[in-house]
């Protein structure tokens, strides 16, 4: 089994990763959350998908809110420093979405428990701030971002934490708030964030950090491709994608056999900008891409703000042994800074251990770190999980810097340093 190999290797190598790690973070600048949807299928584990801005807080258990307050002060106190007392929390716009607002009634909660006083607010003019009710009956009081209106009038954040994806840039916006700092970066938001581009980091640090603990970089790799000016109507695109597509499985059916691993090929083919689970489309051949029905590519066009797919990636597809109440689970791993956070399984029982479970229908059942901390010689869990999420953080804090995210007022300080800082 892969987590059994990566975990004896990991802890074998402990002191050599965590130096590796400590120096990569040194000079690189990584946001304040993220989130990593892992599939583990037992010949490998691996990331394969990252949320710079997660919405999913209300998800993590208890203990692991509790151990949060304790990470979200130690990352804003070591980066911006123990001044920062006002917080404008930046959402999305979905003002209908009741689980959204308990995810920004936890956040809220996690940040105002370190002392702090912390606002709501979205990106766009309001005549008067707007009451909400989260999906466990919670108030959200949201305000207008809007640097002439009424709430920055008397409300001057120190910091600036956004949890809206910017799937649209809102640039007009940002030009008013350039004095305040903001976390994470605007410039890691989907208008013009690519998935290659994680995926393309995440498999380096793949390389290195199996170097370092001596083992087969594919059990941790997951194979993806670029596939650009994609055109959901052009018969000629679509023929183009279904060649990469075949080309790409029949590479992975020579590496399944190379190493005995009984198990059919299949690949995802997804929006290279996408969020929410949306253009995501499981197939098994290239004459499937050929073959996709009218739903099929209507789903491939779907897009977060009615944006065009004009790029996608296609995507080695790690069926999933994880499973909760007999329906197939993956799970989802949420980190605040470099530090393991809370995380929970995303299950569905509608779907097999091949498909995407990020679709409507998932349920969320319990998964704490704290439970996977326990007994660490015999449980490979947070080795494993834990270190696949740390490297998609660096991953990120990689495409922060090609992307040229200012993470402004930011004081980069390595990951276990703190004793020095």
């Amino acid at each position: 089994m892969a987590k059994l190999t990566l975990h004896k290797q990991t802890l074998a190598n402990m002191k050599e990763i965590c130096a590796w790690f400590s120096s990569k973070t040194a000079d690189l600048s990584y946001p304040i959350y993220s989130s990593y949807d892992i599939r583990d299928s037992g010949y490998k584990i691996s990331n394969v998908d990252a949320n710079i801005f997660p919405a999913g807080f209300n998800n993590i258990c208890p203990a692991d809110k509790e151990t949060s307050v304790g990470l979200m002060n130690k990352y804003i106190s070591k980066h911006y420093g123990s001044a920062v007392k006002n917080i404008l929390l930046v959402t999305e716009e979905h003002t209908n979405n009741a689980f959204y607002w308990e995810n920004v009634h936890t956040i809220r909660n996690l940040i105002e428990a370190t002392g702090r006083t912390l606002k709501v607010a979205i990106p766009r003019e309001l005549p008067e701030p707007l009451k909400l009710t989260s999906s466990a009956g919670n108030e959200v009081i949201v305000h207008s971002a809007l640097k002439d209106g009424e709430l920055l009038k008397t409300f001057k954040p120190d910091l600036i934490i956004s949890n809206n994806d910017f799937s649209e840039a809102y640039e007009d916006w940002a030009k008013t708030v350039t004095e305040f700092p903001m976390n994470p970066a605007r410039e890691l938001g989907w208008y013009q964030r690519k998935k290659s581009t994680y995926f393309k980091y995440y498999n380096q640090l793949v390389n290195e950090f199996a170097e370092i603990t001596k083992i087969d970089p594919f059990l941790l790799r997951v194979e993806t491709e670029l596939f650009e000016n994609f055109d959901i109507n052009d018969e000629n695109s679509r023929n183009a994608l279904a060649e990469r597509v075949d080309a790409m499985l029949a590479r992975l059916r020579a590496e399944y056999q190379k190493r005995g691993i009984n198990q059919e090929p299949f690949v995802f083919v997804k929006n290279n900008a996408g969020t929410y689970g949306l253009a995501v489309i499981r197939v098994g051949s290239g004459e499937e891409v050929k073959e996709w029905s009218y739903r099929s590519r209507k789903k491939m066009k779907a897009a977060k703000g009615g944006r065009d797919v004009e790029e996608v990636i296609i995507q080695e597809g790690i069926p999933s042994i994880v499973q909760a109440d007999g329906a197939s689970a993956e799970p989802v791993i949420y980190m605040i800074g470099c530090e393991l956070a809370g995380g929970f399984l995303r299950t569905h029982a509608e779907k097999s251990s091949t498909d995407s479970l990020n679709s409507p229908g998932a349920v969320y059942k319990r998964l704490c770190v704290s439970d996977l901390a326990v007994n660490t010689p015999g449980c490979p869990q947070e080795n494993v999980y834990g270190w696949t999420a740390k490297l998609g953080l660096l991953a990120i804090a990689h495409e922060a810097r090609e992307l040229g995210a200012v993470f402004k007022g930011y004081q980069p300080v390595s990951c276990g340093s703190e004793a020095k800082a």
